[in-house]
């Protein structure tokens, strides 16, 4: 049901605001409007919301800010971007801090209907206690970026290292499900893809924590004791070698 789904929508321009609020509450949906990043961080500190459409470009608080504090302190809530600028770069910063779609401006209520209702059905099929993530439970904007990537390199040789470059920094790491998305769009086998994975030290299969620790065990290192170091780390911080 429509009117179970909480959103907010943020922007300076309150004529964007008007507009979602229209389109959206003549389908049923529960709207609220402010006007910039600062406002909807003071709402949202005292309501849940379960979607949030947010300008990029706004002064004092700016789009990616407000993401990064709802990624912080209202996780579950959803994350749609509403961007006059819909530019490679920016898409790029906004699928990193974790969005699932964008709707460039200026837009038709069909185009804002169908990415609320893709992105309702993300959240609602989105299991948070969850932790085995399958293709599905990928936000759509991050597999368009995907497959715009396997796109541009696909005809080339020796594609599979750059396309499995920019995927890993879209995605965060390659997990089987990517790895599968990946080798289909390359006319590759998954196990060529994950050959390639597995082999080179640089992709990572799990996702990765806030720091990287990197150590050498080759022989120079072994003779300088860096396994007693190696040790201490896994001891004082609990982790283990591929954490």
């Amino acid at each position: 049901m429509a009117d179970d789904v909480k959103i907010l929508v943020v922007d300076d321009e309150p004529i964007i605001i008007r507009s979602c609020e229209t389109v959206l509450k003549s389908e049923g949906f529960n709207v609220e409007g402010v006007l910039g990043g600062k406002e909807a961080i003071l709402r949202m500190e005292q309501t849940s919301y379960d979607l949030v459409f947010t300008d990029l470009k706004m002064p004092e608080v700016d789009g990616i800010t407000l993401i990064r504090w709802i990624k912080q302190k209202r996780p579950d809530t959803g994350i749609v971007i509403i961007t006059g600028y819909p530019s490679q770069d920016t898409i790029k910063d906004a699928l990193e801090v974790g969005i699932i779609d964008y709707v460039p401006k200026p837009f038709t209520p069909a185009v804002l209907l169908d990415v609320t209702q893709r992105a309702v059905e993300w959240i609602r099929r989105k299991a948070p206690v969850e932790k085995k993530e399958k293709e599905g439970e990928f936000p759509p904007s991050m597999l368009q970026e995907i497959d715009r990537v396997i796109t541009q390199y696909k005809n080339k040789p020796g594609s599979s290292i750059p396309v499995l470059q920019r995927c890993q920094q879209i995605v965060g790491y390659l997990p089987p499900e990517i790895q599968k998305h990946i080798a289909k769009g390359l006319n590759l086998t998954p196990a060529q893809v994950h050959s390639v994975v597995s082999f080179y030290s640089f992709f990572t299969m799990k996702p990765r924590g806030d720091h990287n620790i990197r150590i050498c065990l080759g022989t120079a290192c072994y003779v300088k004791r860096v396994e007693e170091s190696l040790n201490k780390i896994k001891e004082e911080l609990k982790i283990d070698v591929g954490d």
